[in-house]
């Protein structure tokens, strides 16, 4: 007999990746965390390949686990989208989602467009503000849905998690913005995760800078940053064409990892949790199959900001 998958066996190891650890994923496909080892372990002895390697301080992902994380990840979109085709209600009305525009041009554009074939009668409207605002809105009950930027330890943040992205330092490729001094920055408005890390970070580490431009919008960051004048702090998928991520190497400090959660309104509809399984299978696409702990690592401090323990 052909080996078989169990999209629930799939399901479990994509969700050990996600979130960073055994005891999260079993959060979030609601089994206890003994439950999840024994699923692991089935589908080991199913594919007859390691999955995960184990160590004195959890586990990572195994060569054999790498190889099989962008087949679950398809197979599952594609047995995900099948039974909603088949047995999906015939949704119409409006949702409200909220994102920081970082977001838009990268993970968007794909998100929407298959929930739109998917319930062409749902009207989706898109606020984007930043992570601060659209906690504000969520509260205020104009958003039904927010993606917004953590800053928490693995395992401390609120929502439902997507992905966790490393925040990086971003520079021009063409030039040598970076090795300016003072160092010249493009940052967001106060407020911003990514600026408090940035300046905690530089004033940490002694680096002279100034701060040469300052925006609320993400394409205004970086066009000063592709047209040299500055350098920047992002989530590394989120860096376009024209710009590299710099860091140790060119003597700049290690950045936070940063969390992208996903928060509720109050009351959710049917509506909207149909398009939060579109975000979760959006954002969890490409995440990169980092290690993996079993429990989080405690958080180090960077200028009084909890830092993640892995990055």
């Amino acid at each position: 007999m052909s080996t078989q998958l169990d999209p629930d066996l799939l399901r479990t190891f994509v969700a050990i990746v996600d979130t960073g650890g055994f005891t999260l994923a079993a959060r979030q496909v609601h089994r206890t965390q003994s439950a999840i080892s024994m699923q692991v372990r089935r589908l080991e002895e199913t594919l007859g390949r390691v999955l995960f390697q184990r160590d004195g301080r959890g586990v990572q992902l195994a060569p054999d686990g790498e190889a099989l994380l962008g087949y679950a990840r398809r197979l599952l979109k594609l047995h995900d989208e099948a039974v909603a085709a088949l047995t999906r209600p015939e949704w119409s009305g409006r949702v409200r989602i909220g994102t920081p525009d970082d977001y838009v041009d990268r993970f968007l554009p794909d998100i929407l467009a298959r929930f739109a074939r998917a319930f062409p009668r749902v009207q989706v409207e898109v606020t984007c503000e930043t992570s601060a605002n659209l906690r504000r809105l969520l509260t205020e009950d104009r958003l039904d849905l927010a993606v917004i930027t953590s800053g928490c330890a693995p395992g401390g943040e609120t929502g439902e998690v997507l992905r966790h992205e490393p925040v990086v330092w971003a520079t021009a490729e063409r030039h040598l913005t970076h090795e300016q001094e003072p160092l010249p920055l493009a940052l967001f408005q106060p407020g911003c995760l990514f600026r408090d890390w940035a300046l905690a970070s530089l004033d940490g580490s002694g680096h002279p800078y100034r701060i040469a431009y300052t925006s609320a919008s993400f394409s205004s960051i970086l066009a000063a940053v592709k047209a040299g004048l500055a350098v920047t702090a992002l989530c590394r998928s989120v860096l376009p064409a024209g710009v590299r991520p710099i860091g140790v190497e060119e003597g700049f400090p290690r950045l936070p990892s940063a969390g992208i959660t996903l928060h509720r309104g109050s009351p959710g509809s049917a509506v909207a949790e149909g398009l939060a399984g579109y975000l979760r299978e959006g954002f969890g696409a490409d995440a990169l199959p980092l290690a993996v702990a079993m429990d989080p690592v405690p958080a180090a401090r960077v200028g009084g900001t909890a830092r993640a323990g892995y990055e």
